[in-house]
């Protein structure tokens, strides 16, 4: 393992990995410096220029993409950057829609913690404002609405659907005052290779990407997905006792902080009302609620009645591969018999 690195931030001596960047390593050690377009989990590329510091003998220097040496003197705050950080931040909010009130992303928004941290001229903002572009609202996805009105270009979805997905459906298009994050031919999202992933919204920093019909959970439960056998962790919002949204744990060894469609969109079956909550137990050719103990009793007593070719398993993708070969081995050496099958196969 290498040695970590010692370097000043604003007089405080902290240390890193080599290769971390300065914005990462003072980040880790309780240090804001101001940023928008950098992730912990993408590549960074220095699009906002916002998180420019200044490093002793050297010029403004943009932190995300400068990694930390051994002896750096870093200052974060200056007149200087101050008044730089506040012309970028400028530039960024000049054709934004900040209607925050009325945004899913209000109070949750990175843009909103630079304003509070930079702070703005609300008359030099006036004096500035571009036209808005006006651009219609994207709600063709089921699952998630897109508002490029309010999208700052910072390239995390671009970055997200490359390097994360792997789909690549959306890119910078256009030029100039023009430039928009769009699909190929500039079709509403739901034409595109787009698979609902929802890794994109999860990370878009302003309210650009939101979720169709997004609540805010009174509490959370960490907990493993449902679907399938992978065991992706995730956290599951709740409301009273309503399922209202889903994410994934960072650093979850199953998933690595990510989810597929179902596990960050399809958790509503939990609370449809058709969902069976209880066994079903046909008396005197009806369906009737039963208890477990019942309705396993009943199985038990059926599987003895058959043997050999009467008998035969369906296998289930929400269960893990250990439980699935326990079904298999079950079905052979128990029921003898070779008739298995798996859903995912059917």
């Amino acid at each position: 393992m290498s040695e970590l690195i010692t370097l000043t931030v604003d007089g405080v001596e902290i240390k890193a990995a080599p290769g971390t960047s300065i914005l990462r390593a003072a980040l880790a050690n309780g240090i804001y410096i101001p940023h928008l377009c950098d992730h912990p989990d993408l590549t960074s590329v220095g699009i906002c220029r916002v998180c420019l510091v200044e490093i002793e003998g050297r010029r403004p220097t943009v932190s995300c993409m400068t990694p930390v040496e051994e002896g750096m003197v870093v200052t974060t705050a200056s007149e200087d950057l101050d008044q730089t950080r506040k012309v970028n931040l400028e530039l960024l909010v000049l054709n934004h829609d900040y209607n925050c009130q009325s945004c899913d992303k209000n109070s949750k928004c990175q843009l909103q913690e630079l304003t509070r941290y930079i702070g703005l001229d609300e008359e030099r903002i006036k004096a500035m404002r571009k036209p808005m572009l006006d651009s219609p609202i994207d709600d063709s996805n089921p699952y998630y609405i897109r508002d490029m009105d309010k999208c700052v270009l910072c390239g995390i979805c671009v970055r997200t659907c490359d390097e994360i997905q792997g789909d690549g459906c959306i890119d910078f298009a256009y030029r100039g005052i023009k430039t928009k994050i769009a699909v190929l031919g500039d079709k509403p999202i739901i034409d595109s290779t787009c698979v609902t992933c929802g890794e994109c919204v999860a990370r878009c920093p302003v309210g650009a990407l939101v979720p169709r019909n997004a609540v805010e959970p009174t509490y959370e439960v960490e907990t493993i997905c449902p679907f399938c056998g992978c065991g992706c962790g995730m956290v599951v919002g709740a409301r009273g006792n309503k399922i209202v949204s889903s994410r994934a744990v960072s650093g979850s060894p199953a998933n690595n902080g990510s989810l597929c469609v179902k596990g960050r969109f399809g958790l509503s079956f939990v609370n449809h009302p058709d969902r069976l909550t209880k066994p079903l137990i046909r008396k005197e050719g009806e369906l009737v609620e039963a208890s477990w103990e019942e309705a396993i009793s009943l199985i038990a007593d059926k599987f003895g009645q058959y043997k050999g070719d009467q008998y035969a398993t369906i296998a289930s993708a929400k269960c893990t591969v250990e439980d699935n070969y326990v079904m298999q081995k079950f079905t052979r050496a128990v029921m003898e018999t070779n008739n298995i099958d798996h859903c995912a196969r059917l």
